[in-house]
């Protein structure tokens, strides 16, 4: 993506929110976020269900109301504005279309409900709607009603319904979650061309990582109502904040090791430690991709072959590595030489990451 900020994110910031908490009852869904998005940014909230990502969009959308913390955007005080005032464009997991109108009537709807002066002309209306039915590529179909369109056609309608208004801000809640695996892929490509073309700050919710990786310019993830690290798609994979990140954003190895004197001690294998790794007990994480095998007098952790699966292009090592299964995974379609089943090897992690136990 072209789109990356940098660390000076008082520029040209949109999106401002300090110290927000909400809770249900006993339950906090949020607790004091702070996070800020730039203008025509692409954010993502990403979180395991409960994490409090929703709430916070539902806070933006002006459906909930937060116990404490303000929100700005572009200067002003968002949370003092009515709803219909904030000019926000909200699209939901499940559409939420009309059924009894045309793909026209829905796009159009949040226009002709508009009062007095500030509702648009029925030409300026129906140009909206064409230019908006190019801009989703839906052509031609602006007669047909949500039951006649597929999947990921209704929600490029839902997606249009939500541009018609001209938003300031764009709130995404799960917008792929109906959708089949290939569609969610599909349409993802073009969301990101979309909002690029649209030129509007997005805030973006997902718990699916693979897609907040792919699509935003920055990952803010959440953890029990709590911002746990924002940054880049990059920053996030590459550095994870902690151990919950980590096994967050993908498959991850976990084992027990000690740093002593700038080495790092994982069972039987030592090797330099990972620059700013703390000294004493620490748990070592690694990809189960990451990984380099030898032969049993070679460098690494003594492992023992147990089972080799085929998985599409890759290949899935299962080992016994100090008592416990750990699965494993080469980019095949070969198997690395001296790699079978009932075989001695060497296991080397590439890449560890380590933190403090």
């Amino acid at each position: 993506m072209n789109f990356r900020p940098d660390d000076d994110t008082s520029s040209n910031l949109a999106l401002d929110i300090r110290g927000v908490s909400k809770a249900f009852g006993r339950f906090p869904a949020l607790r004091d976020v702070s996070l800020q998005a730039r203008e025509k940014e692409f954010l993502a909230l990403l979180g395991p269900s409960g994490s409090g990502k929703t709430t916070l969009l539902r806070v933006l959308a002006g459906l909930e109301k937060p116990d404490a913390g303000e929100v700005r955007f572009a200067g002003e005080d968002f949370l003092a504005l009515p709803v219909r005032k904030r000019r926000v464009g909200m699209v939901f997991q499940h559409y939420a279309l009309f059924r009894h109108m045309t793909v026209a009537q829905n796009i159009a709807f949040g226009l002709s409900v508009r009062k007095g002066s500030d509702r648009p002309s029925k030409s300026e209306i129906a140009d909206r709607v064409a230019h908006l039915l190019s801009l989703v590529q839906l052509e031609g179909l602006e007669k047909r009603y949500p039951s006649q369109l597929s999947g990921g056609q209704r929600q490029r309608v839902a997606l249009a319904r939500a541009l018609a208004i001209e938003p300031r801000m764009l709130l995404l809640d799960e917008p792929f979650g109906a959708l089949d695996a290939q569609v969610r892929r599909e349409l993802r490509r073009w969301l990101r061309e979309l909002h690029d073309r649209a030129g509007v700050t997005t805030v973006f919710v997902t718990h699916d990582q693979e897609e907040a990786l792919d699509l935003a310019d920055r990952v803010a993830i959440l953890k029990d109502g709590q911002l746990v690290q924002l940054g880049t798609p990059n920053e996030v994979y590459e550095h994870p904040a902690d151990p919950f990140v980590f096994d967050f954003l993908g498959a991850a190895c976990r084992m027990p090791g000690v740093v002593e004197k700038d080495r790092l001690r994982i069972a039987d294998w030592e090797s330099p430690a990972p620059s700013n790794a703390p000294e004493g007990r620490v748990e070592v994480f690694f990809r189960p991709d990451e990984v380099a095998f030898a032969p049993a007098d070679g460098p690494g952790l003594a492992a023992e072959v147990k089972a080799v699966a085929a998985r599409g292009p890759d290949v899935r090592i299962e080992c016994l590595i100090e008592g416990e299964v750990v699965e494993l995974q080469a980019h095949g379609p070969t198997l690395p030489a001296g790699v079978a089943p009932g075989l001695a090897v060497r296991v080397k992690p590439l890449r560890p990451q380590v933190y403090a136990t």
